[in-house]
């Protein structure tokens, strides 16, 4: 049982009846709360818990609709998507309870001020490394305009500026991050056919992609809904067509590709995790056609070359500043 549910159920007598459970993770606390509902922007906890616990839990960017007695925000890595989550969760609560729950070290008790502007908060339980905050919804916001949250920003490539919209929580979010800018310098001689962003973001790079190679199809990939959102709004902001689908990990990913492009993130939270990367390294081959490419940036101190190939083939360095590395492989 994941630390922060556990909190949870030490004041379970307030979480009885029709719950609104936000960013939830995939642990047995439904089974805990038989009405309660879940909403979840992750697609690996949303399939783990559609699997246990179907129909109970919504995958996406905007609460699903219902009445709830009240709701709980497990909190999200970003201090703007809190807020937006926060804003959105409070819309539908007025005169209700919204609780927060969230590890410590994540910086509970700062985003607990952003319920301040609902009521007033409550500390209710600290065990566990977590917190567990309550607001009885005096003030209900508007329902917020997701679209309008989002930061807008031109990329000066070689073929002409790029636009780009990213929403609260993206990676990223609102600026280009090192090693896509130097990604996004080595993107000539793919091969033809299918390209695959992998861990799309706000879309830079598949937009890109798709621009430079407009006869290839391309499809974007990434786990958040929240990302997801983004490319797609990245793309139609560059009069662009390309697939954008959500799934955690390659395992969602297409066959047949001829090159699977990543700046593949190794950050979650508080947490550091590299198991996204080391399986897109593991299970890369079988996605990629006979001759296909796999070209990624990554840290520098990221020991990825041996992984790359063992799974893959001879790893070359494309290229190599500020601390990161392009690497390039092909399918034998």
């Amino acid at each position: 049982m994941d630390p922060r549910s556990e909190v949870l159920l030490r004041q379970a007598d307030l979480f009885g009846g029709p719950l609104l459970l936000a960013g939830l993770p995939a642990d047995d606390l439904f089974d805990r709360l038989p009405e309660a509902r879940g909403w979840s922007w992750h697609a690996g906890e949303q399939a783990l818990l559609e699997t246990r616990f179907a129909g109970r839990s919504q995958f996406g960017v905007t609460p699903p609709s219902g009445e709830f007695a009240a709701a709980v925000l497990f909190l999200p890595k970003s201090r703007e998507l809190t807020d937006y989550l926060l804003c959105a969760l409070a819309a539908q609560l007025a005169g209700r309870e919204l609780f927060l729950v969230g590890e410590k070290r994540a910086g509970i008790e700062r985003a607990a001020k952003q319920l301040a502007a609902f009521g007033r908060a409550r500390k209710l339980d600290s065990a566990r490394h977590c917190q567990l905050w309550q607001v009885h919804v005096k003030h209900a916001p508007a329902t917020p305009n997701l679209e309008t949250l989002a930061r807008h920003y031109s990329l000066p490539l070689s073929d002409g500026p790029l636009s780009v919209i990213s929403l609260p929580g993206v990676f990223s979010h609102g600026r280009l991050d090192i090693g896509s800018a130097l990604l996004l310098e080595h993107l000539d001689q793919l091969p033809t056919g299918h390209l695959l962003d992998f861990g799309c973001g706000a879309g830079v790079l598949g937009a890109a992609l798709k621009r430079r190679y407009p006869e290839s199809q391309v499809t974007l990939l990434d786990v958040d809904a929240f990302a997801v959102a983004s490319s797609r709004l990245t793309l139609a902001a560059n009069d662009l067509q390309a697939n954008v689908i959500s799934g955690d990990g390659i395992a969602a990913a297409p066959r047949g590709l001829a090159a699977i492009l990543s700046n593949p993130p190794f950050h979650q939270g508080v947490h550091t995790h590299y198991h996204a990367t080391e399986n897109l390294l593991r299970h890369a081959a079988e996605h990629l056609e006979r001759h296909g490419q796999l070209r990624l940036v990554a840290n520098s101190f990221l020991k990825y070359p041996p992984l790359i190939e063992q799974y893959l083939g001879p790893c070359h360095t494309l290229a190599e500043a500020k601390g990161f590395r392009i690497y390039r492989a092909s399918k034998q």
